[in-house]
């Protein structure tokens, strides 16, 4: 049903100012790096910038060289068909294993067939293998 697997989110928390993502983003293409997905939050005058790409150490690597403090974690990546119900059937399998989901992001475009989930939960590996048996 589902393609899952664990993957590493870098987090930027970084004063907020006009042109941050777009200095970000310019940092990853010249790179020649794919963003995934991210995923931005501004508190007041913070940001916090979360990015799945598919070259990770890289990204981290150039995100620091540009003086910017990275965290990185372990998030779920799951491809799914773009299906009315399938987030439900997924977070209530989730729910059945006890599998508490603390953070969660998707997307995806009308005409298209797949989307994409990054979330992190309180047994992340866990919940890869159950995905992966669905």
């Amino acid at each position: 049903m589902a393609e899952a697997s664990i993957e590493r989110e870098l987090i930027v928390v970084t004063p907020n100012r006009v042109g941050l993502l777009a200095d970000i983003s310019e940092l990853i293409a010249a790179q020649t790096i794919n963003i995934l997905a991210v995923s931005v939050r501004v508190a007041q005058d913070e940001a916090e910038i979360r990015i799945v790409t598919d070259a990770p150490t890289y990204t981290a690597d150039a995100l620091r060289k540009a003086e910017f403090l990275v965290e990185e974690r372990e998030v779920v990546l799951v491809e799914l068909p773009h299906r009315p119900g399938l987030l439900r059937r997924i977070t209530d399998a989730l729910a059945r294993q006890e599998l508490d989901i603390h953070d969660l992001y998707a997307t995806v475009t009308s005409d298209s067939q797949q989307s994409l989930v990054v979330f992190s939960s309180s047994h992340n590996s866990k919940a890869v293998q159950l995905l992966r048996a669905r």
